[in-house]
């Protein structure tokens, strides 16, 4: 038996969803998770979310990564990245750091890529305040 750090045991697939499975309600899983079934509701991921390509999901759901390769009905909203493969079809929003599509996916819905708070510090001085420069400061008039 290969032994293995706690590094390695977080990127194996914790929960898989077969081909014949139905699954109605929210979805809250520790680790990554991969469907080749159908899930309706919800899903709140850790991990990775991967749908492969049997399967159907109608559902919103939250994660760290997400791979569709399948159908996907709903919103996306990930930490890192979302990844749209060659044959997948994806109807919902997505919001996300990094955004991959494959030539062949279909897509249809709006993307989202920025951060929440905007990064613009240079416009506020130490204290968070706007800092005003006149022409004097800058060795004007």
């Amino acid at each position: 038996m290969k032994k293995t750090n706690n590094n390695e045991v977080d990127r194996h697939m914790n929960t898989i969803i077969g081909k014949d499975t139905v699954i109605t309600g929210t979805l809250d899983i520790k680790g990554a998770l991969r469907i080749d079934g159908s899930v309706k509701g919800k899903i709140i991921c850790s991990d990775c979310v991967t749908i492969g390509t049997t399967g159907v999901v109608d559902a919103d759901i939250e994660g760290k990564t997400a791979i569709v390769a399948g159908r996907m009905n709903g919103n996306i909203n990930t930490s890192e990245k979302i990844e749209l493969q060659a044959k997948c079809e994806m109807n919902g929003d997505l919001q996300t750091k990094s955004l991959v599509i494959e030539q062949g996916a279909i897509f249809s819905g709006a993307c989202n890529m920025k951060d929440e708070k905007p990064s613009l510090g240079f416009m506020n001085d130490k204290k968070g305040a706007p800092k005003t420069v006149s022409a004097k400061d800058q060795g004007g008039f």
